[in-house]
């Protein structure tokens, strides 16, 4: 587990302005409190039948084989040590969205830079999708270096706009990177909750490893809002002029069914899911989170 210190909050973040150098800060900030590399995972490839020969652990012969053959075949694996991580950036209208010091959009795409920092620091290879209704930009997996400057120009240069097609985006994302590997989700899931889900068993039957990072506005989560205010539609044309405190509980009721309705279906989908608060600073936030996959892998 990360040990006691003081963490860069976002109004901290929000002053380094160029995105590599907050990277760098909160990354290196939080490597330097564990006691471990964090863990983020390998795939495992089936390589080959061999057989079975006097020694061998029974657990890896193929029974299917011996069924049909009457003979034991050892199932031999390729381990991969190398991470291959897809990054998908929500880029949508609705992650402008900012209260305090950062948008939604602003911390997503600081978390994706900052975990491709790390992976790319521990040579593994990571490409970047951002999207809204339709892909953005496609950057290929590469392990150098230099590729983070390539991911940071694919986020810097796009400004939110239009509406989230999710699952589009993940059918399209499940067809183009069939090779299994880690998807990186940053949205905040603003999106039809069943489109969500059928995208998101779609790359767990394609053997992905999906890790969802669910960034929310603290005025999203608490609506504190007092008097008479308008509301704007982000991604509508909508507007609503009202007493917020006549909404308040209405409004609460209904994000705590969101809430739990996405976090049921992640734990149907064996999807590891977290919510971020925009307020929380975000190599606490990370050094909580691989600690805990860290945890999470030597139990397995």
């Amino acid at each position: 587990m990360p040990d006691s210190k003081p963490y860069l909050h976002p109004e901290a973040i929000s002053r380094i302005t160029r995105l590599e150098m907050r990277a760098r800060h909160i990354v290196e900030g939080f490597l330097s409190g564990m006691h471990r590399s964090p863990y983020f995972g390998q795939s495992i490839e089936f390589l080959q039948h061999r057989e079975y020969v006097q020694g061998d652990d029974p657990r890896h012969v193929d029974w299917k084989v011996w069924a049909k053959q009457e003979r034991f075949y050892i199932k031999q694996y390729e381990e991969e040590t190398n991470l291959r991580c897809l990054f998908l950036v929500d880029v949508s209208k609705s992650m402008q969205y900012q209260s305090g010091a950062l948008s939604k959009y602003d911390y997503g795409c600081t978390a994706a830079v900052s975990l491709a920092y790390l992976l790319l620091k521990q040579q593994d290879a990571v490409a970047c999708v951002p999207f809204d209704d339709r892909v953005r930009a496609q950057l290929p997996f590469k392990s150098t270096r230099q590729h983070l400057m390539a991911v940071i120009e694919s986020l810097k240069t796009l400004k939110p706009t239009d509406k989230t097609g999710m699952f589009k985006i993940l059918k399209k994302v499940a067809e183009t990177y069939p090779r299994r590997g880690m998807v990186v989700l940053i949205s905040d899931l603003l999106t039809d909750r069943d489109s969500l889900m059928k995208g998101l068993r779609l790359l767990r039957q394609r053997g992905h490893d999906v890790l969802i990072l669910h960034i929310m506005d603290d005025e999203e989560l608490d609506f504190p809002f007092q008097g008479p205010t308008r509301f704007e539609g982000l991604e509508s044309d909508d507007l609503l002029n009202c007493n917020p405190r006549a909404l308040r509980e209405g409004y609460l009721k209904a994000l705590e069914k969101f809430l739990e309705d996405v976090r049921i279906g992640c734990a149907k989908n064996v999807v590891d899911y977290k919510l971020i608060r925009t307020s929380e600073p975000l190599d606490a936030v990370l050094a909580t989170f691989l600690s805990n996959r860290l945890g999470m892998h030597h139990r397995n």
